[in-house]
């Protein structure tokens, strides 16, 4: 009993511990120096660099950050502010739902910048919450499986793929599972949105014997070695970042239509500081933080003023129409209806299932 006693506190503690934030104190080594509070669900590492890009433009404020999971996000600023108190001074997640309800249901304040005005329509909702990434979703596939044949470059090429290397295939290709991935499940819906016969397209994973997986570290592992031969809707940005450092896994942009994800930022209406919550905003939206954004962080920019690789100027150029935002707009939160969710899993599991 003792023992089990002994556990639990340790297992507390470190609870505790992990969910402390992470202070980047002020470069000027100001004593009574403001502190810009972030929650957000870019891991720590990743967000450093614009952190300290933010801080060298404003050398007396300090940043307290919480990496934190999408939903903890959302219910930590809705119960903070339902109970009178303050809550973040800027709030990034890659939730698109959950981010775009809490602007709809009044959780967001408005914030008017310089670039406000010249942001993409698709990624300005009501200048309250704003798209500041440009991720499409990707084939992944593993390059020493394809010396024969190129990749398949369209959904109906997916299909063709998994018919005639059936015995090849079977077991080695891999996608989110749309219960527990939030990125997922907004892949698949929008699938089911722009593509008439999506469903054809999941039986056919699912006669492959197609593995599912909530995180994309998950299949890119498995991907770069071999295991596997081709992901399907994976997340670009981690696909980019995993073949940087892995030869061997290729990424495709499918040629019918690319899904494109963003990650977006707002300022809290319950802010404790909203004006430097507005100013990290900004920050984030200035060519300066998008730079950083695309070349350090490897996650691609969506500022019209930002050119270069790793852009959404770049990937226009290039793909055109085939590229599909996902509108920053109250249509995301159709599939926030449990019911709607509900139905669209339950199909979802009865194609994989289907022979």
């Amino acid at each position: 009993m003792r023992i089990l006693l002994h556990l639990c506190l340790f297992f507390a503690t470190a609870n505790a511990l992990q969910a402390q934030p992470m202070i980047f104190p002020a470069r000027s080594g100001k004593a009574d120096a403001e502190t810009l509070i972030v929650y957000s669900s870019l891991d720590e590492p990743l967000a450093t660099p614009m952190i300290e890009g933010f801080q060298k433009a404003n050398p007396d404020v300090a940043v307290s950050y919480e990496d934190m999971l999408t939903g903890e996000i959302y219910d930590r600023i809705v119960s903070e502010t339902d109970a009178g108190k303050k809550t973040a001074d800027f709030a990034f997640s890659s939730a698109m739902d959950l981010q775009v309800k809490l602007s709809n249901d009044g959780y967001a304040q408005r914030s008017d910048l310089p670039m406000s005005a010249r942001w993409p329509a698709w990624a300005n909702w009501r200048n309250t919450a704003y798209a500041l990434t440009f991720e499409p979703a990707v084939f992944v596939y593993h390059k020493p499986s394809f010396q024969t044949e190129k990749p398949p470059a369209s959904r109906a090429e997916f299909v063709d793929y998994l018919e005639r290397h059936a015995k090849q295939v079977h077991g080695r290709i891999a996608t989110y599972d749309i219960e527990r991935s939030g990125v997922g499940f907004l892949f698949m819906s929008r699938d089911q949105e722009q593509f008439g016969d999506i469903w054809n397209v999941i039986k056919s994973m699912g006669t492959a014997g197609v593995k599912v997986y909530s995180t994309s570290s998950a299949i890119l592992d498995r991907i770069s070695d071999g295991r596997f031969i081709l992901g399907y809707n994976i997340l670009g940005s981690y696909a980019a970042d995993w073949a940087s450092r892995h030869p061997d896994v290729g990424i495709v942009l499918p040629k019918d239509y690319t899904v494109v994800m963003s990650r977006i930022g707002l300022v809290p209406q319950a802010a404790k500081n909203a004006e430097l919550g507005r100013r990290y905003l900004e920050f984030f939206m200035s060519k300066e933080g998008q730079t950083i954004m695309a070349r350090q962080l490897q996650i691609p920019a969506v500022s019209p003023d930002v050119a270069g690789e790793n852009t959404a100027n770049m990937m226009q150029a290039i793909h055109g129409a085939q590229l599909r935002p996902v509108p920053v707009s109250p249509g995301l939160m159709v599939y926030l209806d449990q019911v709607k969710r509900a139905r669209i899993i339950e199909r979802w599991n009865e194609a994989l299932r289907a022979q």
